[in-house]
């Protein structure tokens, strides 16, 4: 999967310039803009700042920390200038997406505190699309961008929200922008980055709907994988991700995890969790790892932190897993990370469990 973050912001930075100029005759800041306390013109240097600090955040490395930067314009800009400072800084962050490391995340608060290239990349596009919706809405000027724009942002930082047949209506719901047939109106919403999880040698690296889309069909999810491709597991798991996606149960923080070799940057396998914990606060894991990785001790070492990460949590009291009887290696990577023999409820396979 082609990292494709500097473009769709480049189309997204685009499109919105495009409606924006239709309206630099009018006096942005004497107009509030729709659904906001903030003026058109306060609106549009909102997205000027917030596209100096994506691009500053991930130039820097800024991993756990905001860095105190701010963009002010000249006393006296016009809003034409607003707009051309929306280029600019579109040019700056999607240079800056180009670049930037697969591998490397900067701090951003919402939820788990990191976004990576395409996860700025993401936020950027849903910055300039929905505040030009907004300034150009209380300037009475129509603004559609494309669905492949709306797509990139929802199957990217809208994990839990399920898609609809429109794109972009679907995106301006789930931001409390709009309407939908059959859903509750949106009061109160955030994006959500996709999660990781730090071990010893390994990231565990959450897998994004759009990822798992590639997965399936037989790509490599945005993931270099060592020995060149994932496992046959990995894609059945990624396909699972992209049902309970469509069906609108999915939740990144109980998906797929890539297990990613810090040391040179490669995916080894996958490890997730089957869906959220159900009502006794139970969650069932699975994994698998290619087998050029296999026997190096990676498979114990994500189990642990997963698991870990998973009872540090109210809802999660014990971490299940089912193995086949015959998998004596996965049963001994089970045991290494500490579970202990229970009764499955299928009586075909071996069960184990982790409690906190």
């Amino acid at each position: 999967m082609r990292n494709m973050g500097g473009e769709r912001v480049e189309e997204a930075v685009a499109c919105a310039v495009a409606a924006l100029r239709q309206v630099t005759d009018r006096d942005w800041a004497e107009v509030r803009a729709a659904g906001l306390e903030w003026s058109c013109r306060e609106t549009a240097v909102h997205i000027t700042g917030a596209y100096l600090r994506y691009a500053g955040q991930l130039a820097g490395r800024a991993d756990g920390y905001r860095l105190p930067i701010a963009l002010r314009l000249d006393e006296g800009s016009s809003d034409e200038d607003v707009v051309r400072v929306i280029e600019a800084m579109g040019a700056l962050l999607a240079a800056t997406v180009r670049s930037t490391p697969r591998e490397v995340r900067a701090y951003h608060v919402f939820p788990f505190h990191s976004a990576d290239r395409d996860g700025f990349a993401a936020m950027a596009v849903t910055e300039v699309l929905l505040h030009t919706y907004d300034i150009t809405r209380a300037l009475g000027v129509r603004f559609e961008p494309s669905a492949e724009l709306c797509t990139y942002a929802l199957t990217r930082i809208f994990p839990a929200v399920r898609p609809a047949a429109d794109p972009w209506a679907t995106l301006l719901w789930a931001t409390g922008r709009g309407e939908l047939p059959g859903r509750a109106p949106v009061t109160e919403w955030t994006w959500t980055n996709n999660p990781v999880i730090r071990a010893e040698r390994l990231t565990l690296e959450g897998v994004t709907p759009a990822a798992a889309a590639d997965l399936s069909v037989g790509g490599d999810g945005g993931f270099v994988w060592a020995g060149g491709e994932p496992c046959e597991g990995t894609r059945e798991a990624a396909g699972m991700l992209l049902k309970a996606y469509e069906g609108g149960v999915h939740r990144a923080e109980w998906g797929v995890f890539a297990l990613v070799r810090r040391e040179d940057g490669h995916a080894v396998g996958a490890m997730g969790f089957h869906g959220a914990p159900d009502e006794q606060g139970s969650v069932e894991v699975g994994y698998d790892l290619v087998e050029a990785a296999r026997g190096q001790g990676y498979a114990t070492e994500a189990l642990r932190a997963l698991s870990a990460w998973a009872l540090d949590r109210a809802e999660v009291t014990r971490v299940f897993a089912a193995v086949d009887p015959d998998n004596t290696a996965s049963q001994a990577v089970l045991e290494r990370a500490g579970f202990r023999r229970v009764p499955d409820e299928d009586g075909e396979r071996l069960g184990y469990e982790l409690r906190g």
